[in-house]
């Protein structure tokens, strides 16, 4: 099949702190190719949860016209949607079904109508089913079957993985979507989004715990012997951490934010003991000076609770380090904290490593798109052309012939250029002394985009302003 015959899909994210839009379609190699990238700012989301529904409107169109920007052609309608929250509950089940004739083959039907059953579970009152996951089948005395179709046999049955959401919040997502001028294709959990996106046929094998690190939540998925065996979502992310720095410092959410990124370390003992930041103070007021150690005290105390919790999961399904030998896959926003590796191998005792969506995606795309907060959106897409390669879906829409946009594209960069964002140079810094304003202006973030400054030798008192 030409890749052309094949859909463009869209994923959307509508996280705490983004909203980003990638549409992508696959080409004669199996890889995305990226067709349109959009993002801006959440406004109305926390925890997950959509609780502003106009303001996450208006992100959503912002995104949207973001992505219309990269690539003029592209006509978006439907999305396949990342849902989280912690409203978000899963539950194991078991059923079976008789079939009328032994002799001939389980069909895709059959395993439909099984699967299908499987939504009219009881759950709690105010909650509705998102997702029924098949996790193996069973065929009369046949176990551990991990696909059916053509075997031959009296019942045929599996176990299941449902994930339920308050209908509420499902409500409002969908309302946002919708009077944003798109259609929902499905809503898809997070964390099996984003797993997707970030490992591989062999790290399902091996048993592996993916953990998407998020704004509002932290998002995990448990696999093992190729089997989803566990979701939950966490409700503490980056946001969290960002607070807890602004009430722990008394500085700005704004400072809070940039101290993290700059100069932030999950690992206390890690950080430079005699290194400080030197806040300006508001109309007038004195500078106010603040340990890089006592920053990352307060960053470790609540990623430590986050990997505490993971910890916690991984006992209630009876999975840990001599189970997991994939160890734990660290994706999304807040897997980018220095030395966040190192703390989460010592709390959970899993080998650790940061899952990149490159795998996936097709060769000399733009470093902005390959990064770990565009797990979930990459993983987004890769569901439904999982839904279009198994027809769970109708794809009704036009084919259409297009080319990655030149945006989208990384172009060789010529050593007289200025180095980008997504991959800063060290500047050269005279020991005695490095300058960073964090004066919170409307341009605040301009301030350090190209400006990572390198922490100084330990025996020499550093002010960083």
């Amino acid at each position: 099949m030409n890749h052309n015959d094949a859909p463009i899909i869209v994923g959307l994210d509508i996280g705490t702190t983004k909203i980003a839009a990638i549409a992508g379609r696959k080409n004669e190699y199996g890889k995305l190719e990226i067709l349109g990238f959009g993002r801006a700012n959440s406004n109305g989301v926390s925890h997950g949860q959509v609780l502003n529904i106009d303001q996450t409107i208006k992100a959503i169109q912002a995104a949207l016209e973001n992505c219309a920007l990269s690539n003029p052609d592209l006509e978006i309608n439907e999305v396949y949607v990342g849902i989280a929250g912690h409203h978000i509950k899963s539950l194991q089940t078991r059923g079976d079904i008789v079939r009328q004739d032994a002799d001939i083959e389980i069909s895709r039907a059959e395993v439909e109508q099984l699967v299908n059953n499987q939504r009219k579970t009881f759950i709690p009152a105010g909650d509705q089913i998102i997702d029924v996951i098949a996790q193996d089948f069973h065929v009369d005395s046949n176990q551990n079957i991990k696909d059916p179709i053509g075997y031959n046999g009296v019942k045929v049955g599996a176990n299941f993985h449902i994930i339920t959401g308050d209908r509420n919040a499902i409500r409002n997502i969908n309302r946002a979507v919708t009077r944003s001028g798109l259609q929902t294709k499905d809503l898809v959990l997070q964390p099996l989004a984003s797993a997707s996106a970030v490992m591989s046929e062999i790290d399902m094998e091996a048993g592996v715990a993916i953990l998407d690190i998020g704004g509002g939540t932290s998002d995990l998925a448990v696999f093992y012997e190729g089997i989803l065996k566990h979701t939950a979502v966490i409700p503490f992310g980056g946001e969290n951490i960002t607070n807890d720095i602004r009430l722990g410092l008394g500085v700005l959410k704004t400072q809070a934010e940039a101290m993290k990124v700059q100069f932030g370390s999950a690992l206390a003992d890690e950080a430079k003991a005699n290194a400080y930041i030197t806040i300006p103070g508001l109309k007038g007021m004195p500078a106010k000076e603040i340990s890089v150690k006592s920053l990352a005290q307060i960053i470790q105390a609540r990623m430590g609770e986050i990997l505490d919790f993971v910890t916690y999961h991984l006992k209630q399904v009876g999975l840990d380090h001599r189970a997991l030998n994939g160890g734990i896959i660290l994706t999304g926003g807040g897997s980018q904290l220095k030395h966040l590796i190192q703390l989460t191998e010592y709390t959970t005792g899993l080998n650790a490593r940061i899952g990149l969506p490159n795998e996936h995606l097709a060769a000399n795309h733009i470093d902005e798109l390959k990064k770990p907060m565009y797990a979930t959106c990459i993983g987004l897409i890769l569901k439904g052309y999982n839904d279009y390669d198994h027809q769970y879906k109708e794809f009704t829409e036009k084919f259409v012939k297009m080319e990655v946009p030149s945006a989208l594209k990384k172009n060789p960069v010529a050593p007289t250029e200025v180095p980008t964002a997504a991959a800063p140079v060290m500047p050269t810094v005279p020991v005695e002394k490095a300058t960073v304003d964090v004066t919170p202006r409307i341009k605040f973030w301009d301030k350090f985009k190209n400006n990572l400054i390198e922490l100084f030798k330990e025996e020499e008192d550093q002010v960083i302003r």
